[in-house]
C-alpha cells in the first residue's frame, strides 16, 4: 500500500503545483475537487489493513462532500456572479509557479524534520505533500482577488490538514472530521451568499474592493 500512497502523494503535489497557475475558476474548483477525491482514496489505503465500516463511510462522505457537493455550490456561485476567470491576481501566474517550487522545497525540508512516527514505511513524500497542500492553500488565499479563488484556497488548506492527519495519525476520528466538514460546508455556503451579494452591489467579486465598505 505504501507504493500506492506515494503515487497519490505525487498526484497531490502535482495538483498543488498546477492550482496557482490556473486562471479559469472552474478549473481551480475541479482541481480542488480532485484533491478531495484523492484524499478519500488515501483514507482507504492508509487504513487498508484495518479497514472498518466507519472508515469506509468517512472516506466515502469525504469524497462526496469535497469532490461533488462543494464544487457544485461553488459553480452555482460563479454562475450567479457571472465570473469565470481570475484576471488580475495580487501575484502573477509565473511568479506563482516559482513560489510553488519554493514551497515544495520548504515542504521537502520540513518533511525530513517531521518524519512519520513509524518511520514512514517507504512513504517519504507523505508529510511533504500534506505540508505542500497546506502552503498552497494559504498562498491562494492571500494572492488572489476573487472570492471564489479564496474559497478554493481555503478548501485546499483543509485538504492539507486532512492529508497530514491521515498519514501522521492514521485513522481519523470521525467526529473531528465530520466537524471539520461541517465547518467547511458552512464556510462555502456563507461565501456563496457573500459572493452573490458582493457582485450585486459592486458588479464584481474582487475581495480587495471590500475596503470600500469602511466607515
Amino acid at each position: 500500500m505504501a507504493a500506492w500512497i506515494e503515487i497519490l502523494m505525487i498526484l497531490l503535489i502535482l495538483l498543488d503545483m498546477v492550482l496557482p497557475g490556473l486562471s479559469r475558476l472552474s478549473a481551480c474548483v475541479r482541481a480542488a475537487a480532485l484533491q478531495g477525491v484523492l484524499l478519500g482514496v488515501l483514507t482507504l489505503l492508509a487504513n487498508f489493513d484495518a479497514l472498518t465500516p466507519r472508515v469506509a463511510v468517512l472516506a466515502g462522505l469525504s469524497m462526496a462532500v469535497k469532490g461533488f457537493l462543494f464544487p457544485v455550490l461553488l459553480e452555482r456561485a460563479m454562475k450567479g456572479a457571472g465570473v469565470r476567470k481570475e484576471v488580475e491576481p495580487f501575484v502573477g501566474y509565473v511568479t506563482s509557479i516559482a513560489a510553488c517550487v519554493a514551497m515544495l522545497a520548504v515542504s521537502l525540508l520540513l518533511g525530513q524534520r517531521l518524519p512519520l512516527p513509524d518511520g514512514g514505511q517507504g512513504m517519504p513524500l507523505a508529510v511533504p505533500a500534506a505540508i505542500m497542500t497546506m502552503l498552497t492553500g494559504l498562498f491562494i488565499v492571500v494572492s488572489r482577488r476573487k472570492a471564489v479563488s479564496q474559497v478554493v484556497g481555503y478548501l485546499t488548506f483543509e485538504n492539507g490538514i486532512y492529508a497530514f492527519g491521515v498519514v501522521a495519525v492514521g485513522e481519523v476520528n470521525a467526529l473531528v472530521e465530520l466537524g471539520v466538514l461541517l465547518d467547511i460546508f458552512v464556510a462555502v455556503f456563507v461565501m456563496g451568499i457573500a459572493i452573490y451579494q458582493i457582485n450585486r452591489e459592486f458588479d464584481h467579486i474582487d475581495a480587495d474592493h471590500l475596503s470600500m465598505l469602511r466607515g
